[in-house]
């Protein structure tokens, strides 16, 4: 009798099992397909020519989105902006694993969160796309060339497209970029030059055409950006006000030259003691004395958004807690997360808000006004509000 109903017992536990799984795979299906309606199919372009009328893009959809599950999957791919892809095998294998994930995960405040961080995905890969399709329609229609994935960072293991912005984090993307590829097993373990310098990594232009295409079709493509003057303030400090035998000379030199009346012979030689006004003089110049530099580029022309169309858009104002959501998503270790450490100047403050402010107070109207121009596209596609109230 005991034996008989240890039986059933089993019996029946199995069966429940068999059906809470099948529930949890039907609803993360249906979050799947929810998502795929939120936004849909929308072309791309990249930065337009100056001047431009100011639009004002809202992000509504961060507000009453339904966001995916933590499948990257539904939470990244392409199919979310409106290109439907099938499902492949490894496809299958990714649903079944965050299915797995999901039954064993405490429910409650931590899935409320990653359900959060997805509809903030989903809103502003719409709100970049209704911005791409105003200015430059048609231009995903177009092949990419090389110098348009020059900045693209390649991991194939974890088949992942990471665009360099600096100044945005990108020093811990490519400490994480090794580790994921092997070629490190800790990011603590690499120092600040190794990351730049010695990193192995691939960039996406050193592939053939077909190898490029490939990629951009079925990688999860990355991109971290970061409020345009707060960027380009830190990217002064670090360049300008710290010794750094590359920047001053090359771009100190010719800056003090043209832009500073009376320069002392010191000052001529060397490069140092650039002041942030001479160095947005520089950067507003349309014949300037020496060219455009990565760390100060706008995104929108250093990564060009519009043709790639990242999955993933996310921002350094919340840089740890993004990072690690989409490096659980792609099915990362689970030992490794995103570093939050500072390793160049470490003792110097990180550039805020209010230093950013403190900086663009020695500029008068006009100049923060041709600023803002400059980086316009940047505080449009990544809905960065006016830093200044007489900004327009």
């Amino acid at each position: 009798m005991k034996l008989h109903c240890s039986l059933w017992c089993s019996l029946w536990s199995l069966l429940l099992l068999g059906a809470g799984s099948l529930l949890l795979l039907v609803r993360l299906q249906d979050l799947t397909d929810t998502v795929h309606q939120l936004t849909p199919g929308v072309s791309g372009l990249v930065a337009p020519r100056w001047p431009l009328d100011k639009d004002v893009v809202t992000d509504s959809a961060a507000a009453d989105g339904v966001g995916p599950p933590q499948s990257s999957l539904s939470v990244f791919s392409d199919s979310s902006v409106g290109s439907k892809q099938p499902v492949t095998k490894r496809h299958r294998k990714l649903l079944l694993k965050s299915s797995f994930a999901a039954s064993s995960a405490p429910s409650g405040g931590e899935e409320q969160q990653q359900l959060k961080l997805a509809r903030v995905q989903v809103s502003r890969r719409r709100l970049l796309n209704e911005v791409c399709a105003k200015y430059q329609p048609g231009v995903i229609e177009r092949p990419v060339s090389r110098r348009e994935v020059s900045r693209v960072y390649v991991e194939d293991r974890s088949r992942l497209l990471y665009c360099e912005v600096p100044k945005a984090g990108c020093s811990n993307w490519k400490r994480v970029l090794m580790v994921l590829g092997g070629s490190a097993t800790s990011t603590r373990d690499i120092p600040h030059d190794a990351a730049h310098y010695t990193n192995h990594l691939q960039r996406l232009d050193s592939f053939d055409h077909v190898g490029i295409a490939k990629r951009l079709r079925s990688y999860t493509k990355v991109l971290f950006v970061r409020e345009p003057f707060e960027r380009l303030v830190s990217a002064f400090r670090d360049k300008f006000e710290s010794p750094n035998s590359y920047y001053h000379p090359v771009f100190g030199r010719p800056i003090i030259s043209r832009y500073r009346a009376n320069a002392t012979r010191t000052a001529l030689r060397t490069g140092t003691g650039v002041t942030f006004r001479e160095f947005v003089q520089y950067l507003l110049d349309v014949r300037r004395p020496v060219g455009m530099d990565i760390h100060w580029e706008p995104v929108s022309q250093l990564c060009n958004p519009c043709l790639l169309r990242y999955n993933f858009i996310g921002k350094f104002e919340s840089l740890e807690k993004e990072a690690n959501f989409l490096l659980q998503s792609i099915g990362a270790p689970r030992n490794l997360t995103f570093p939050d450490f500072k390793d160049r100047n470490p003792l110097a403050e990180r550039t805020s808000s209010q230093i950013t402010q403190r900086y663009f107070s020695q500029l008068n109207s006009t100049e923060r006004q041709k600023a803002y121009d400059f980086y316009y596209m940047d505080y449009l596609m990544f809905n960065y509000p006016r830093p200044f109230k007489d900004l327009h």
